[in-house]
């Protein structure tokens, strides 16, 4: 009876893991956006160019990377042009042809954002938040700022490159957890809890090791994160979606040839997805999978991960809560063993100067250190 007892504890506590950055807060059941980008529909049925189009659903991001090779310059600006939220999605597209085509998108929403803020047959607070996000648009349109990936369903998805990832040698992608969207993207507050700010950080102290390697980060948030505590948080079901967004994505990087492959620094429920995407990568894909601040990563151990790439994994014991959350799995809540148990079978990254769950990324903690070593290359200075 005392172990039933125990059991049903630990399952009322892993309902209230709180896999992101926003407190104690309950949230509500979130809807995943999955599939192909918007407007795929009209993409699959444009015939201008005499030669059907790569399916956004089920082309593989190599044979996207060819489409886009035999074509010139011209075709595929005139693709960006007519689809830009196919383009600026598509994972094999070329980089700079997603930036463009983005800019397009983002452009088109804003423009209809500010339409409704204007149009006073609206409610009053419609208008608030299409003025909203008007603004938000705009300030992702600011010169400068390489959008990699911009989807404005739902609570709308995000990638943003930091650096100049065709010129890279050391690259790294970082993946959000809970409380991450378009709005919270890169907010000022608590802004090394962003992802934005995770990886504007994580380049600086690149830049700031290597300052003659050429190094440039992502910061994903394409995927649904979870709102608060609730069972979103507790379960796998967004993760799951994630992780198959996250495989592609990785993979059109991959199609497109880096340097070296990415580290990928996943944070809190961003781990989760982790997880789950690590068994779709080889070392070919990403070198270094890190999970921080982890509630667990669906897996009983790194080798069960079955992934090509190193493990690697860190929580600042007595500062970062998480730590207290039960790492179990039962009916269907819980996200199983603690990646920095010994059990798990991850390599260690220290994290002395984090004093919270967020703060892994903050500037001049052992942790982010570390990172930068890791998406460096220069593994053996992590201890």
């Amino acid at each position: 009876m005392r172990r039933f007892k125990r059991t049903l504890v630990a399952a009322a506590l892993t309902t209230t893991v709180m896999a992101g950055t926003a407190g104690w807060a309950v949230g509500g059941e979130q809807t995943a956006v999955t599939g192909p980008p918007a407007g795929a529909a009209a993409w699959r049925a444009d015939h201008f160019l005499h030669r059907p189009l790569p399916d956004p659903a089920t082309a593989a991001p190599h044979d996207v990377a060819r489409f886009f090779a035999s074509l010139d310059d011209t075709r595929r600006h005139d693709l960006a042009t007519r689809h830009p939220l196919v383009v600026g999605n598509l994972d094999g597209a070329p980089i700079p042809l997603r930036y463009e085509a983005n800019r397009l998108a983002l452009t088109a929403e804003r423009d209809r954002e500010q339409a409704r803020e204007a149009d006073r047959t609206l409610p009053a607070h419609e208008r608030e938040r299409a003025g909203a996000r008007a603004d938000r648009y705009e300030r992702l349109l600011a010169p400068g700022r390489q959008i990699l990936a911009f989807d404005p369903r739902g609570r709308g998805q995000l990638a943003e490159v930091y650096g100049d990832w065709a010129a890279a040698r050391r690259t790294a992608v970082v993946v959000p957890g809970s409380d991450i969207d378009l709005a919270s993207f890169d907010r000022t507050k608590d802004h090394v809890g962003t992802p934005a700010g995770m990886a504007r950080s994580l380049l600086a102290e690149m830049a700031r090791q290597a300052p003659d390697t050429p190094s440039a980060v992502i910061a994903w948030a394409g995927y649904t994160t979870p709102v608060g505590v609730g069972l979103d948080a507790a379960t796998g079901r967004l993760a799951e979606a994630g992780a198959a967004r996250l495989d592609r994505f990785l993979a059109g990087l991959s199609a497109l040839a880096p340097a070296a492959p990415p580290a990928v620094f996943c944070h809190s429920y961003g781990s989760v997805v982790c997880g789950l995407a690590a068994r779709g990568l080889d070392g070919t894909e990403v070198a270094d999978v890190v999970a921080l601040g982890s509630p667990g990563m669906r897996a009983d151990s790194a080798a069960a991960l079955h992934t090509g790439a190193r493990v690697w994994a860190t929580r600042r014991n007595g500062a970062d809560w998480i730590g207290r959350v039960p790492h179990v799995r039962l009916f269907g809540l819980g996200h199983g063993t603690d990646p920095t148990s010994a059990e798990f079978g991850a390599r260690l990254v220290p994290s002395d100067g984090a004093h919270g769950h967020s703060d892994y990324f903050a500037p001049g903690t052992r942790s982010l250190r570390h990172f930068a070593g890791i998406a460096l290359g220069a593994h053996a200075a992590v201890r």
